[in-house]
């Protein structure tokens, strides 16, 4: 009787061990197969993600000084960046008018829209754009300008607003790309310059034959720092 317990006993212990073994092995290859299904965003993550990705759009991705061109001696300001290719522009941008060239200081604002169709990379660290166009509304900050007339004036005396005034621009840029090794702070430099003139200058022109392009046409010439 004890033999028969001894033998079962050994075969116990013989065919234990090897069971576990193959349960552990079965489990491994098991785990190779399994999928870990990642859970689908919530209503509240998708929201916040949105919400995330509309501020990220308000950081500016350049900035630019401009001179003349009716905005001022000098302007500077932030802008945009977008489209497929980055052909499009959105600047806001704040000037001053010195007391030399007026009677009183004067701070102005301007909207600017920009487009750059074409882009010609002349070597590795040069970019030409040959056509650069657009609009912008320029705003002076001062009390003797307004938006629409005066009540002092006879009605219709002044159909249009001193204030502000609406500009057209053709123009064109040089690009300087920094190579990603000196690429510290900004992405490239542009230089650029632009002919424009605005609503109030076009009417003058239409009516007065004799103005010549230098009386209603301005130059302007500026530079922009992109950061991404």
């Amino acid at each position: 009787m004890k033999q028969w317990i001894s033998k079962l006993l050994a075969l116990l212990l013989l065919f234990v061990p090897l069971h576990l073994c193959a349960f552990a092995e079965s489990t491994d290859d098991g785990d190779d197969n399994i999928v870990v299904q990642e859970p689908s965003p919530s209503k509240y993550d998708m929201r916040v993600h949105r919400y995330r990705r509309a501020w990220g759009a308000l950081i500016p991705t350049h900035f630019k000084v401009q001179m003349y061109g009716d905005m001022g001696l000098v302007s500077a300001g932030i802008g945009w960046d977008y489209g497929k290719r980055g052909q499009w522009e959105t600047d806001l941008l704040f000037g001053i008018i010195p007391r030399n060239q007026s009677n009183e200081a004067k701070v102005t604002m301007t909207i600017k829209e920009n487009f750059t169709p074409w882009s010609i990379r002349l070597c590795d660290w040069l970019a030409f754009e040959p056509l650069e166009t657009g609009i912008y509304l320029n705003i002076i900050f001062n009390g003797e300008f307004w938006t629409s007339q005066p009540d002092r004036y006879p009605k219709g005396y002044y159909w249009f607003s001193t204030r502000v005034r609406t500009h057209v621009f053709l123009g064109q840029r040089f690009t300087f790309l920094t190579s990603e090794e000196r690429r510290h702070r900004f992405k490239s430099f542009t230089l650029f310059y632009e002919l424009s003139t605005c609503d109030f200058y076009v009417i003058q022109a239409i009516n007065n034959h004799y103005l010549t392009p230098k009386d209603y046409l301005v130059l302007s010439f500026g530079i922009k720092a992109t950061i991404f």
